[in-house]
């Protein structure tokens, strides 16, 4: 048998790898999307917020490992964006050093006055 057929042995039979049912489960994630199943993670907790956790839970009708589950997939993405804001504004403020190019405030205000207003406005040009 050539190599390039692969094959499963089970239940004293050989079945070809087509036949065989996926093994590896999937698990909804915050946005519907299925994932790869989820990996366990051990979290230490102060007896006083575990019972806060179960009295939540509870209230929610979920279980505690959901409200866990949404809590750090929530924090993450909060973190993640917080970064992203960081290194955007090193990345402005090198820049700045470099060009000058800035916005004056009166400039910036007059540009938001128009958008408060609801007209379609451009930003104003940066200049040094």
């Amino acid at each position: 048998m050539p190599f390039s057929e692969v094959i499963l042995r089970r239940y004293d039979k050989v079945l070809p790898l087509t036949t065989r049912k996926p093994t590896a489960r999937l698990h909804a994630d915050a946005t519907g999307a299925s994932t790869p199943a989820l990996r366990p993670v051990t979290v230490k907790l102060e007896a006083s917020v575990k019972a806060r956790l179960q009295r939540l839970a509870q209230a929610r009708q979920r279980t505690p490992h959901w409200l866990m589950h949404q809590a750090i997939v929530q924090f993450v993405g909060r973190e993640e964006k917080r970064e992203e804001f960081h290194r955007d504004a090193l990345a402005a403020w090198e820049e700045f050093r470099l060009t000058g190019a800035h916005v004056s405030a009166h400039e910036a205000d007059a540009w938001m006055t128009q958008l408060e207003e609801g007209l379609r406005a451009e930003p104003p040009a940066p200049h040094p």
